[in-house]
């Protein structure tokens, strides 16, 4: 496996509230694991949500002995939520904060994916499949028909997310199984990115691009040009390669 990733704080924040986390090596039972996080909450909170979250979730994975990976990330996430919690409770500062976070690993051809909030891990193949499901207010008035895909890009309450780690107990955590074929990708974003570029125009990018560091570069800058209104973070994984690189 090969796994390129970057962030980048925008053109409108102070700092960068977003934390990824990749692995191609065994961690605990787990084959591979990568990990994206957007953080929110006060000045410090969000940076503290996000990083701890991460944090939480790969010692929780070390840790457990547990062979099914679905239980595994599950329980994980599930730590990380409780420790959020009570971490919020120690410090008038923490107070409220939360964060979104979308994990995976890939076994074989098989991918389990489990995400909380409107971070997202899509396919990349013939065509760009979004996998998880955001959990925000507009997404789901989407899904209830009562808006359209279009109007929901421009929402005023578009960044309003119905789900964090953080926000509260019991936690409920969307999980996905993935059959990936050989010639696959996957991308995982925070909104930063796919709030200033259409999922399209993201396939585009990544397709026309020589090399998947070169893609995600653009990416970045694409974001940027159209607004930068929010942290950004791109991962991009070749599943059936075996090296990884930051850029």
């Amino acid at each position: 496996m090969r796994a390129f990733s970057k962030t980048d704080k925008g053109k409108k924040r102070e700092m960068n509230q977003d934390y990824v986390y990749t692995s191609e090596s065994k961690i605990g039972n787990l084959p591979n694991l990568c990990i994206l996080a957007d953080g929110m909450g006060g000045h410090n909170a969000g940076d503290y949500a996000s990083r701890y979250t991460v944090e939480t979730v790969v010692d929780a994975i070390k840790k457990d002995t547990d062979k099914e990976p679905v239980c595994i990330i599950g329980k994980a996430v599930q730590e990380a939520n409780q420790a959020i919690l009570e971490k919020a409770k120690t410090d008038v500062d923490l107070d409220g904060m939360g964060t979104t976070v979308v994990v995976t690993t890939i076994i074989g051809n098989e991918m389990y994916v489990a995400n909380v909030g409107d971070s997202r891990l899509y396919v990349i193949g013939d065509e760009i499949q979004q996998i998880t499901k955001d959990h925000s207010y507009v997404q789901e008035m989407v899904r209830r028909g009562e808006l359209n895909e279009k109007d929901a890009r421009v929402h005023p309450d578009r960044n309003i997310i119905t789900r964090a780690v953080g926000g509260g107990n019991p936690l409920e955590v969307d999980f996905f199984e993935v059959e990936l074929k050989d010639t696959d990708r996957i991308l995982m974003c925070s909104d930063g990115l796919t709030d200033m570029i259409e999922d399209e125009e993201i396939f585009k990018i990544l397709k026309e691009q020589k090399t998947t560091a070169e893609g995600i570069e653009c990416l970045v800058e694409t974001a940027n040009e159209n607004g930068g209104n929010d942290n950004i973070t791109v991962v991009v994984i070749e599943p059936f390669s075996d090296e990884v690189k930051t850029c």
